[in-house]
């Protein structure tokens, strides 16, 4: 983006592009997202929404701006999005989708961590966001990416790049091939059919949570585009594999790839702080769908390599190939101490 680029979009926002700073922040793997100032002190966060991904932009804001009020608590922090001089909460510019929201201040976010503490506090904002929303009507939310994390279409999707990959991706993938249809074969037991369905947050990694720099309190989530319908263990299962295991997603070491059990009942006690909110059968879905999660995160990135990295940003030839093999590595871990995560659940959350 060229620097008169941004100007005219700050401009539309009723800010003054000849008093702001920008600075592109690198954490999304799918919007492009700057740190805007202003010379007063105020600051946004702007973000280019990628269309390739979310097709419809006008439904996921429409989504947000339903529940933003809602998600309103005092151990809840609220965003707040920027109008335009148009009046709407988003812009389209030159084909292109932008939004601006505030900063909260003295804020911050963390890729992974090793203290209880940022693990119970994550526990205890995700099962708010959810005690928040629990009485809200899902049919009047919409999908912003139809099937997210529905097995079948995952499945579907992935036969579909075996059958389109070139030799050399399918030998290279080898490894991570046969170990995608293992895990298929396994997570065909996690019966859904008596999970109500809920508004999910659908991307509960740990740096989708807003820390304070001061008090260490969680104070909401963000990133909150792929708010759809969905099960209570895919926002369960999200948090785990970032809080839990404590290496980077594309890790390439997997001796450093651990299932932290320390940050495991951390969490768990967090969310237990809400009080009960969950059904007996969601309770019982949980241990697989920390399986599950980090399971369907690989297969998405070992088909997005074996379609050439057309959906999520890369920095290398082979990183979604990277990512695949961390995460179910990750998701072998977790399913090694199913029978763990069953019985603290059962006396954490009853």
């Amino acid at each position: 983006m060229t620097s008169a680029s941004i100007k005219k979009i700050l401009v539309e926002f009723n800010l003054n592009g000849n008093s702001t700073q920008w600075t592109p922040l690198n954490n999304g793997l799918i919007n492009d997202t700057y740190l805007v100032k202003e010379d007063n002190g105020e600051q946004y966060i702007l973000q280019k929404i990628n269309t390739q991904v979310f097709k419809n932009a006008g439904i996921l804001m429409a989504n947000i701006q339903f529940t933003l009020p809602i998600l309103n608590a005092d151990d809840y922090e609220q965003i707040t999005f920027l109008k335009t001089r148009s009046d709407k909460n988003y812009l389209v510019q030159n084909d292109e989708f932008w939004r601006m929201m505030t900063f909260i201040p003295n804020s911050t976010t963390y890729n992974t961590t090793t203290n209880p503490t940022t693990a119970f506090e994550a526990g205890r904002i995700i099962g708010k966001f959810h005690q928040l929303l629990q009485h809200i009507d899902t049919t009047l939310i919409e999908d912003t990416l139809p099937n997210f994390h529905k097995l079948s279409h995952r499945k579907d999707e992935f036969k579909q790049a075996l059958q389109n990959a070139t030799k050399e991706k399918l030998n290279v993938a080898d490894k991570a091939i046969k170990k995608a249809q293992h895990f298929i074969t396994e997570l065909a037991h996690l019966n859904t059919g008596s999970l109500p369905i809920r508004v999910c947050h659908n991307d509960t990694k740990l740096n989708n949570i807003l820390f304070s720099k001061t008090s260490e309190k969680a104070l909401c989530l963000i990133d909150l585009d792929t708010i759809m319908q969905g099960f209570f263990f895919y926002d369960f299962g999200d948090a785990i594999r970032t809080i839990v295991n404590t290496a980077a997603e594309d890790e390439q070491d997997h001796s450093l790839i651990t299932f932290n059990e320390a940050l495991f009942t951390s969490f768990v006690d967090g969310l237990a702080s809400n009080g009960p909110f969950l059904s007996s059968a969601e309770k019982e879905s949980l241990p697989l769908g920390a399986v599950f999660m980090p399971f369907i995160h690989g297969l998405r990135a070992l088909t997005d390599y074996l379609n050439n990295n057309t959906y999520y940003k890369v920095s290398y030839e082979n990183q979604n190939l990277d990512r695949c093999l961390s995460l179910f590595n990750f998701a072998e871990k977790a399913l090694d101490r199913k029978h763990y995560m069953t019985r603290y659940i059962k006396n954490a959350l009853g």
